[in-house]
């Protein structure tokens, strides 16, 4: 399968290499691309406010780039938190895209999503600070209005980035059954 992996606001940290390697054991090519070009933070603020200063368009017009050559393949779209929003947006206008791997996060549903029964797994806290919960419901109802086939585990009482052994958020626990179901989602988009 493969695999176009969007990192959090955090930037492209070790962490995420960390998850392609994960995936790549699993069998998988997976591609990491630096949206903030080089840029890593220590906080959310920090990593919001150089999203905020880059914008929400550079910030797409850097992904479409990145995953532009590749989109050929019918690649799985996925991402942690920021990167799970950036990576639902590409997905949802790919044709060719394979399913959506989200991570921690999701983003407003497009009404005319050009993916029909687009296979989508969601790993969220619960409660999770930036995903709201009644947010999360009218977005599991959105799509499944677009015929995509979502699966939605949550996660209680672990940290918004919950799979990231470097942040306080990380809940081992958490972690692992998040990947263990996540590579079993993958498998099943290969069959």
């Amino acid at each position: 399968m493969d695999i176009m992996l969007l990192h959090s606001t955090f930037g492209l940290r070790p962490a995420v290499r960390a998850a392609a390697e994960r995936l790549e054991t699993a069998g998988h090519k997976v591609w990491t691309p630096d949206l903030f070009e080089g840029r890593t933070f220590e906080t959310v603020e920090e990593g919001l406010a150089y999203k905020d200063e880059i914008g929400k368009d550079e910030l797409l017009k850097r992904a479409v780039l990145a995953v532009a050559p590749y989109s050929e393949r019918g690649l799985v779209y996925a991402g942690f938190s920021l990167g799970a929003s950036i990576a639902q947006t590409l997905a949802l206008g790919d044709e060719r895209a394979r399913g959506l791997l989200l991570m921690h996060g999701t983003s407003d549903i497009a009404e005319n999503a050009a993916v029909d029964e687009l296979p989508v797994q969601l790993h969220v806290a619960d409660p999770d600070p930036f995903e709201p919960h009644d947010w999360l419901t009218a977005w599991y109802l959105g799509m499944g209005r677009t015929g995509a086939d979502v699966e939605v585990y949550r996660y209680p009482g672990a940290g918004h980035l919950f799979t990231d052994p470097e942040l306080p958020d990380y809940d081992k626990d958490s972690a692992e059954t998040a990947w263990r179901v996540a590579l079993g989602f993958l498998e099943t988009l290969e069959a």
